[in-house]
């Protein structure tokens, strides 16, 4: 199966028209026409039903066209993974973490270390699903991955049965705040509430889904939750509730700033707090002298 065939059946969805769909592909129609009937000939079903207007897809094509999507993604992030790699130098240490770690626990504990070392980092902050991050390490196409650590945290559990150590480089307290208003807090997770307290939560790609999603079992005859949005970024879900939509759970590091000028309030009991580990994982058989140096440093930094 032709890569450029997925492209052009993504096209020839988005446009509903051979013509114009051909026309992005910049090919002519007949081409284009012929590079479909090879897709489904390859397929062995028809993914185009072609006697409507505008053109729709079948129950098949309805399929293959979500798993098209995740094909292209991976063919995507293959190429990318495949060019930073052989882009970055023996010398360079690909760090991956998201970008509530990178604002704030990668700033305090690895760049001094960085900057004091000499050392030449490539660092990818991204939005990536909580299990890419494992498997991006254990691809190779990072050194270092900087994340979370909490015991429901599952999908770093292949880390810890595999060829891979942790240094925890600190603790942060996930807790519940809201928006400050005029006598308080918009929000509070006190009992006996006569509404549903409005949830700012994470989407099932986040790391911190688990640990809301166990906080709110503990609490079964706690406060009634309504989850309003599911975002897979706490710097998202942070942007919400300051906007005062709803109350929500954020690493107490990445709100520190706003809990000090009174934009936030941490609202509920300490029941309502869980304690989260910053762990930075490696695999033992990278080589790579400059991350040995790196992480005897880490090792030996006073907590």
């Amino acid at each position: 199966m032709d890569i450029i065939w997925l492209r052009d059946f993504e096209a020839l969805v988005a446009q509903k028209n051979f013509s114009r769909a051909a026309e992005e592909r910049n090919v002519s129609q007949p081409a284009f026409s012929r590079r479909i009937r090879a897709l489904e000939d390859t397929v062995g079903v028809k993914l185009i039903n072609r006697q409507t207007l505008p053109l729709s897809l079948t129950p098949a094509g309805e399929v293959f066209l979500s798993q098209a999507r995740v094909m292209l993604r991976t063919y995507e992030e293959t190429i990318e993974r495949c060019q930073i790699i052989d882009a970055a130098g023996e010398n360079v240490i690909r760090f991956a973490t998201s970008q509530s770690l990178y604002m704030t626990h990668y700033k305090t504990h690895i760049a001094p270390l960085v900057e004091e070392g000499g050392l030449d980092i490539d660092l990818n902050s991204t939005s990536w699903a909580a299990d890419q991050f494992v498997s991006a390490l254990q691809q190779g196409y990072c050194d270092v991955i900087l994340t979370y650590w909490h015991p429901t945290m599952d999908f770093l559990a292949p880390l810890e049965a595999s060829q891979c150590e942790y240094v925890t480089l600190n603790r942060d307290d996930f807790i519940p705040v809201a928006k400050s208003g005029g006598d308080g807090p918009l929000f509070h997770m006190g009992k006996g509430q006569n509404k549903p307290v409005p949830l700012l939560s994470y989407g099932t790609a986040s790391a911190l889904r688990t640990v809301v999603d166990a906080m709110l079992r503990k609490h079964i005859e706690g406060p009634k939750i309504l989850v309003m949005n599911r975002n897979v970024l706490a710097i998202s879900v942070k942007a919400m509730i300051l906007e005062g939509f709803g109350m929500g759970w954020l690493p107490r590091e990445l709100c520190r700033g706003d809990l000090e000028d009174g934009r936030l309030q941490q609202i509920g009991d300490d029941s309502f707090v869980e304690e989260l580990e910053v762990r930075l994982y490696r695999s033992v058989e990278n080589k790579k002298p400059t991350l040995k140096t790196l992480w005897d440093t880490i090792k030996a930094a006073p907590a």
